[in-house]
């Protein structure tokens, strides 16, 4: 028989079966049960679901009280006292009204109904999202503070297509997911709620619960933009508040310019193991600025570029598993405090790069794995949506939400943090639906062929969206193959990044380096085979964490030799890298010739600086960043042949190199000695007669080298030399480079 009111008013038995749903936390649509409905006689039906409560009222406009009963459901539904439930005349209930009730525990609360409100989410964004060409989906989805007809609240969002209930749970309600069910947008996928009263810093997830299979899930917002400091798991309600961006002249000088031909020198930091403080805990966003800032401007870097700092649960993975891909590390603070960290940053002129990791996602459970108890953002197929080197999972790129995700991240840490460039981890591995897979381990594309289709799609999309919405910021892809036009516009046919790691020149070079001198003569063709492909991509020529982990050593113990010949070996490998075309990149304590190999659980290793020898490494970084940033040789025409010609790249009987960098009327001489032994007498062709100015020698005291040299300067004769009518005939100091540009345009 029907079930009774306290008051003993019948109970339909098809709202009763809608109440049963709610109650166990498996109803898809709330709103069509919760909240107010109209009834005829010109009535409204108000519905309530408050667990624990004992009595309950509506406040109508006036702010008195309309009684609430409560449904009784007897022994054998206990569950329906839960409910409760009022009829009143139309114009007694006010569009949004609030609701007050009493626990069993005594406490009294007061709140809006949220099921009083309508959607908050226009129609045409989950039109776009759906299309995958959502830049900003991030300004829906996820936890936003906004109000809503006078009502302050924050209105959640989430996407969700294979849930048959969605629910908003933290602090606020005990984590139950009874309690706040969200509704969904149709076909969209997408469910919303708005819940009224909540400020920031509420903690929060999402609680799914699977159409098909019945199982419960327990997330964390994959749009959201704060996160509890690790080991804790739960999403923070993000601030709102404006932060006072001070960067202006740096975003409009960034947007006018023309980065290709200016010098950029990248600084790469990992923020937990640069610095940490006296009881080795990590540093703030904002004492990292500071001592950043006062660290590199001395040295001449142009850029920082950080290791992954979106969420990420383990701190062995260094940022490369990341959770948050909206949200900066709580490990180092808050987002206003990252945002100050690029403000201080740009406010004393250095550029800041991110990495960012579109290839892949951990498995954690509280993650993107499975999201709605189905492969959602992942490939269902492990042969498509796993690497198994690496216990992760893959993106599903051909599906529009998934794309509109990875690309949104995108354009939030470009546009609400004021980014300067994406570096791009591990492009290959999205390139390629073999990459690191056996024969019969993976599943090719419509036409047979191993490359991912879909990924190359996004990645195009991405370098459209992000230069043409973000003028002057840079993408920097992580390629190791020889994929081609990786940094050619996609109108051409490229994959549209601004630049590429020079992995093959970066591979060559440590492995010539790391011989023996007296057998480098017969590998010669290592230093010289990079320029027969130098030019076909704007490269970066990466000296990176990849390069000091994993027990491959410090680039310091990676030089043969007693301790002097690695010092000289690495003072040389710095010379070739800063006068070799290209743009420059240095891990952070390479610059000072860090002894042992990165450990990410401690900070670099500082006390070294007391050292001569890591001194005089220093120094000559900081001079390498002055020479390549003030001489436009160095750096105008990095990716066109114009800036390059060899000298001679055939001496390979000394192991020497000798080359010219050009810009217009503008010279620079490079010679390079890869032995220990001091040449006398080389003559080497130059362009013009005249003084040439030694204004770079890595042998110098200076540096703690031997301080072999030419005292400064050498006087060009017109002896022709290697096809030019004039040279100049040199000392070459051992394991060493020489820069020299003609008296007049010698820049310091």
């Amino acid at each position: 028989m029907p079930e009774k009111l306290a008051s003993g008013a019948a109970l339909p038995p098809e709202l009763l079966a809608e109440l049963a749903r709610i109650a166990e936390a498996r109803h898809h649509d709330p709103f069509a049960v919760l909240g107010p409905h109209p009834e005829d006689g010109g009535r409204v039906r108000v519905l309530a679901y408050l667990p624990g409560a004992v009595a309950a009222e509506l406040l109508d406009a006036e702010g008195r009280p309309l009684p609430l009963e409560r449904l009784d459901g007897g022994r054998e539904r206990p569950w329906l006292c839960d409910f409760f439930l009022g009829r009143f005349p139309a114009g007694r209930v006010p569009e949004r009204y609030r609701l007050r009730w009493q626990e069993g525990d005594g406490s009294r609360h007061e709140t809006y109904d949220p099921y009083c409100f309508p959607p908050q989410i226009p129609d045409f964004d989950l039109y776009l999202f759906g299309e995958g060409r959502h830049w900003h989906a991030y300004r829906f989805l996820g936890a936003h503070v906004v109000t809503v007809d006078g009502i302050a609240g924050v209105r959640f969002a989430t996407w969700a297509p294979n849930a048959e209930r969605v629910s908003v749970v933290g602090d606020f309600n005990r984590w139950d997911g009874r309690r706040h069910p969200m509704r969904v947008r149709g076909a969209t996928g997408v469910w919303e709620l708005f819940i009224p009263g909540l400020a920031p810093g509420a903690l929060y997830k999402f609680e799914l619960r699977n159409r098909a299979r019945g199982t419960v899930h327990l997330k964390a917002d994959p749009y959201g933009q704060r996160f509890e400091r690790r080991p804790a798991t739960a999403n923070v309600v993000p601030d709102p508040t404006p932060f006072p961006w001070g960067d202006d002249a740096w975003l409009e000088e960034r947007a006018s310019g023309s980065w290709q031909h200016r010098p950029f020198s990248i600084y790469e930091v990992h923020l937990g193991s640069w610095r940490r403080d006296p009881r080795g805990g990590f540093l703030g966003y904002r004492e990292l600025a500071h001592r950043l800032v006062d660290y590199l401007l001395p040295l001449g870097f142009t850029h920082v570029e950080l290791l992954p700092i979106g969420e990420h649960p383990l701190d062995a993975s260094w940022g490369y598993q990341p959770v948050g891909n909206y949200a900066p590390t709580a490990r180092y603070g808050s987002p206003a405090d990252f945002r100050y960290f690029v403000d201080h940053l740009h406010r004393h002129g250095l550029g800041v790069i991110l990495d960012w990791v579109p290839g892949h996602f951990p498995k954690d459970p509280h993650g993107l794995a499975r999201f709605d108890g189905t492969a959602l953002y992942e490939h269902e197929d492990p042969r498509r949506g796993e690497h198994r080197d690496w216990g992760t999972l893959i993106y599903n790129y051909g599906r529009n939400e998934v794309r509109n995700y990875l690309l949104s991240s995108a354009v939030h840490w470009l546009q609400e943090y004021h980014i300067d460039g994406l570096r791009v981890d591990a492009v290959a591995s999205m390139l390629y639906l073999d990459y690191s897979r056996e024969p019969g381990d993976w599943v090719p594309n419509i036409y047979g062929g191993n490359e991912n289709l879909e990924a190359i799609a996004f990645l195009r999309q991405l370098n459209e969206v992000t230069h043409s919405q973000f003028p002057g910021t840079v993408t920097i892809a992580e390629e190791s193959t020889a994929w081609p036009m990786v940094s050619r516009p996609t109108w051409l046919g490229g994959l549209g990044f601004s630049m590429k790691w020079n992995m093959g020149w970066m591979h060559d070079t440590l492995d010539y380096l790391s011989r023996d001198p007296i057998y480098r003569h017969y590998h010669h063709n290592q230093l010289t085979f990079g320029l027969l492909y130098c030019f076909s991509e704007n490269f970066v020529l990466p000296f990176s964490h990849d390069e000091v982990v994993h027990g491959k050593g410090s680039l310091l113990a990676r030089m043969p030799g007693d301790a002097w010949q690695q010092f000289a070996n690495l003072r040389l490998l710095f010379v070739y890298q800063f006068t070799y075309p290209g743009k420059k990149l240095l891990f952070m304590g390479c610059e000072f010739g860090q002894g042992r190999e990165w450990n990410h659980d401690g900070e670099l290793d500082w006390h070294l600086l007391e050292v001569p020898l890591h001194r005089g490494v220093q120094r000559l970084v900081a001079d390498l960043n002055r020479l390549y940033r003030t001489l436009p040789a160095l750096h105008r025409f990095d990716f066109e042949s114009q800036g390059f010609e060899w000298i001679d790249c055939h001496d390979a009987a000394q192991s020497v190199l000798s080359y010219l960098r050009r810009a217009g009327d503008q010279v620079a001489a490079v010679v390079l000695n890869f032995t220990p032994v001091v040449r006398h007498g080389y003559r080497v062709g130059v362009p013009c007669g005249g003084r040439w100015r030694e204004v770079l020698n890595s042998d110098s005291c200076h540096y703690e080298g031997s301080n072999v040299g030419n005292a400064g300067w050498v006087e060009a004769e017109p002896v022709p030399w290697m096809g030019r009518p004039w040279s100049v005939v040199l000392t070459l100091p051992p394991l060493a480079g020489l820069v020299l540009v003609p008296e007049g345009q010698a820049p310091f």
